[in-house]
């Protein structure tokens, strides 16, 4: 059978809102660095951590200050350390930072760093929210990624990030652009949210059959107060079953085995890309 390696990090944030935005990055680059070095050395071939993984989730705030966490891609110092990594270790890195394409775009980005330090891509979130204690669309514009699919040392690699994933479609676009394993770092709250964590990444990889790969954040970070994050990042099967789990307070690297045949044996049971009919579906991107 062939087996994929997939590790997922959760982390709780690391200094103090108050701080600079470039003081927090290496306080979250340095407990990050550790548990990469443990992936590496379990062997994980495609490794992911949280939305903005070098930052608070600042978004409940509409502060400027936070602009200046943003980094050019490939170029900036996070992505090039990730590809330091990615080649150590031969080990795929998603890469999800906050984004500058210039001054003043700003882009909720994740980048792809292959096995052998090489930059494939990156996918800009599509999706962004605005209520409160999300006001994402003052931090970041809409990305126009279409959806790409990385082909990785080790599988069809995609990308959907937080928010992204109440909208099916975009799950759906990555699976006939050829994804078998999708990974969707986030940033959720208890509530409402915690109860949807559970049923639409599932219910997204049977619809799609492929592997997800879910990642929240821990933890609770003042002085925003919009709630716990609740961790609890898990790997789920082209049949939606949750194969595992991390905790739901602790930092945490969890690492699993994916049976890749299981993808192609779910398309061929459950023939829903055979069976769809696109053609009766135009009224979808019609209707306002």
């Amino acid at each position: 059978m062939a087996k994929l390696k997939g590790g997922l990090i959760q982390m709780g944030l690391k200094g103090d809102t108050s701080e600079s935005p470039d003081a927090i990055r290496q306080k979250m680059l340095d407990a990050h660095l550790p548990l990469i070095d443990e992936a590496g050395k379990q062997g994980v071939q495609v490794l992911c951590m949280q939305e903005v993984f070098t930052q608070p989730y600042f978004c409940p705030s509409q502060d400027g200050k936070w602009y200046a966490a943003a980094e050019s891609i490939p170029d900036g110092p996070t992505v090039k350390l990730m590809q330091e990594y990615a080649k150590k270790y031969s080990m795929v890195i998603v890469v999800p930072i906050y984004e500058e394409e210039m001054t003043g775009v700003y882009y909720n980005t994740a980048a792809v760093i292959d096995a052998d330090g090489s930059y494939l891509g990156k996918y800009r979130k599509t999706h962004i929210p605005q209520v409160a204690g999300f006001w994402e669309k003052f931090f970041f514009k809409p990305g126009g990624s279409n959806y790409p699919v990385f082909q990785t040392a080790y599988c069809k690699l995609g990308v959907y990030i937080c928010y992204d994933r109440h909208f099916p479609e975009g799950w759906r676009a990555l699976a006939l652009n050829g994804a078998e394993y999708i990974v969707n770092p986030s940033a959720t709250v208890a509530g409402l949210s915690e109860y949807l964590w559970k049923l639409e990444q599932p219910a997204s990889a049977v619809a799609n059959g492929c592997y997800i790969g879910a990642i929240n954040r821990v933890g609770t970070e003042g002085p925003w107060n919009i709630g716990e994050f609740y961790g609890q990042s898990y790997f789920v099967n082209p049949r939606g079953q949750i194969e595992k789990e991390a905790s739901r307070d602790k930092d945490e690297l969890i690492v699993h085995d994916m049976d890749m045949d299981m993808v192609r044996e779910v398309r061929d049971t459950w023939q829903f890309f055979r069976d769809r009919r696109p053609e009766t579906y135009g009224a979808l991107t019609e209707i306002r």
